[in-house]
């Protein structure tokens, strides 16, 4: 069946579970979607821009892309420290399939609703596969975590584990997903590369109690961090030995590869973020019972990045998606 730009809007992305239960939000229907930031409070925005064969593979299962380019924009929200608010779509699609939409659809309502996140409005043209999403937060004026306060003698944190999405991109190029895979270490390793967690609740808290800097692991933690250190003009030194590695990874890739992974892999959307050596982390059991944070190094006022051990400088190379 051929849908019109409208009915497809209507079919498959006007929907209860994607509309907004703010008075102060109005969505799709009018020419503008209208919102309201309390007093106090600022907009943080975010938008990514997927492409088929660049970003995620050609004929990819569409419950997953759908929830994968939400997550990833949720992502930078959380590394801010925002409170998720709502979203636009711009879907380019080569035709108007029904069963890859619905699926799709169902893909973003799968993170949406319990993000608590809204689609508001966005746009649909004819084209080569291209997804399109900006995501709204909200955060109180002057909490966002940025990239520039990292200070010398913080220490760097992250979250979760790294390098598992890396670890799973031989899977994904052969276009194996989590329920059609066998090996229970790579059926992990695809979950972690398709559905992503967003960091959400550990951002807020680390943007209300003292985190000095902060940002999601998207590229590689060598290049995320290089960031970071441009941004506050210092270095770092980590230590190689506590990098977070799952052991799903390390059964798949074994340690050297699996610590390659961590450093210069991408699409783990971990928060990697910086702590005043003087305070002590106490993160909220709710918070540790989603993910756990580990130490892997410490800011520094030398030039670049360097293994604790060695000395050695370190590549801050970034990755290239897929």
């Amino acid at each position: 069946m051929s849908l019109g730009e409208f009915d497809l809007i209507r079919h498959f992305f006007d929907r209860p579970e994607l509309q907004s239960s703010r008075p102060d939000v109005l969505g799709i229907g009018d020419d503008c979607a209208l919102l309201s930031v309390p007093q106090g409070m600022q907009l943080a925005q975010s938008l990514d821009t997927l492409v088929s064969g660049v970003h995620f593979p050609e004929h990819c299962d569409p419950f997953l892309l759908g929830y994968r380019a939400l997550a990833t924009n949720i992502s930078d929200i959380a590394a801010m420290g925002a409170e998720p608010h709502s979203f636009t779509l711009g879907l380019t699609l080569p035709e108007s399939d029904t069963d890859w939409l619905q699926a799709f659809s169902d893909g973003l309502v799968a993170l949406a609703q319990p993000s608590g996140l809204a689609l508001i409005g966005g746009d649909t043209t004819r084209g080569p596969l291209t997804i399109s999403i900006q995501v709204q937060g909200l955060i109180p004026s002057g909490q966002a975590l940025r990239r520039n306060g990292a200070k010398v003698g913080d220490l760097i944190y992250v979250s979760g584990s790294l390098g598992d999405a890396a670890g799973a991109l031989p899977a994904v190029l052969e276009g194996l997903y989590p329920q059609n895979c066998e090996d229970t270490s790579v059926q992990y390793l695809l979950q972690r590369y398709y559905q992503p967690s967003p960091r959400v609740k550990l951002g807020q808290w680390l943007a209300a109690n003292g985190a000095t800097s902060a940002l999601d692991v998207s590229d590689g933690l060598l290049g995320d961090l290089g960031h970071t250190l441009k941004a506050s003009q210092a270095g770092a030194e980590l230590n190689l030995e506590q990098l977070p590695l799952s052991p799903q990874l390390l059964n798949v890739a074994g340690k050297q590869k699996a610590q390659s992974y961590a450093l210069s892999g991408g699409d783990d959307y971990e928060l990697c973020f910086t702590w005043p050596a003087h305070k002590t982390l106490e993160l909220p059991e709710a918070i540790r019972a989603e993910c756990s944070v580990t130490c892997i190094g410490r800011i520094t006022d030398a030039d670049g990045i360097c293994d604790s051990a060695t000395g050695q400088p370190l590549s801050a190379a970034a990755y290239r998606h897929f």
